[in-house]
């Protein structure tokens, strides 16, 4: 299977796709290819003129990869210039996740971007592969420059997909969430030292609670892009993540926030 099979859902009666599971080194599914596949089929039933703007997806119990995914589509509006659709994904009878997701179609204003890319850094081909998947490339950077950015834990890699996208862009935004779920727990332990102790100990316990990406501007995710964050906030053994997605040129082209929960295991 490649990225763009696994984007390829099949039609399963009324805005209702199927996609395919795959086995992840951990077990279970990786959060990204569930919220990938979901706003795929969320894509499936808008008009092609619009494209995603923002997705929020809640994590509800841990999938299968075993086993295919339904994902079932709710029209919530369509309107002239914004489309909502909220998708849940299903394995038999239970909910696995739930996204919401809005699109929006192209208009002309001022492009004003503050925040930016991270200056004096290795280069992806400076840095070790260090990948989980056949699907990506992933060069972690081994240290980070002073900077003013808020938080702890700051983690940050140069991520792309090996398949080639094209200029499709819906593909390449649902490849870029299939990648935004990689770094946020992450941070979150290396924020914590308790939680970084109990990681390399093996004693440690993580999953994905919910997820947010903000597109901005158009990606090419088959291209390097230096995926950025660091950890806000820790309690009740929750942890906030939060961080941008660069170009390699500098364009600020996502961002992204997650809670995940982080334990430590007896």
């Amino acid at each position: 299977m490649n990225l763009q099979q696994l984007f390829a859902l099949e039609a399963d009666g009324a805005d209702t796709y199927v996609g395919e599971g795959l086995e992840y080194p951990w077990g279970g599914l990786y959060g990204g290819h569930i919220v990938a596949q979901a706003l795929r089929a969320a894509a499936f039933t808008v008009s092609d003129e619009v494209l995603p703007h923002s997705l929020r997806a809640y994590f509800i119990r841990r999938g299968d990869n075993t086993q295919p995914v339904r994902y079932e589509v709710d029209r919530i509006r369509d309107g002239r210039s914004f489309g909502t659709r909220r998708v849940v994904a299903r394995q038999g009878e239970s909910a696995i996740l739930n996204l919401e997701a809005s699109f929006h179609r192209d208009e002309a204003s001022t492009d004003f971007a503050p925040i930016k890319h991270l200056q004096n850094i290795a280069q992806p081909d400076d840095i070790e592969e260090t990948s989980w998947s056949s699907f990506l490339e992933r060069r972690t950077l081994p240290t980070l420059p002073e900077h003013s950015r808020d938080g702890a834990g700051r983690t940050a890699a140069w991520l792309r997909v090996k398949d080639s996208l094209g200029n499709d862009e819906l593909l390449n935004r649902c490849a870029l969430a299939y990648l935004s779920d990689d770094l946020p727990t992450e941070s979150v332990v290396n924020a914590i030292p308790e939680l970084r102790d109990a990681s390399e100990a093996g004693k440690r316990f993580s999953a994905s609670l919910d997820h947010t990406v903000w597109f901005h501007r158009p990606v090419r995710a088959d291209q390097w892009h230096l995926y950025e964050m660091s950890c806000v906030n820790y309690v009740n053994g929750r942890g906030l993540a939060q961080g941008y997605v660069f170009s390699q040129d500098g364009v600020h082209v996502a961002t992204v926030a997650q809670e995940t929960l982080v334990r430590i295991a007896p």
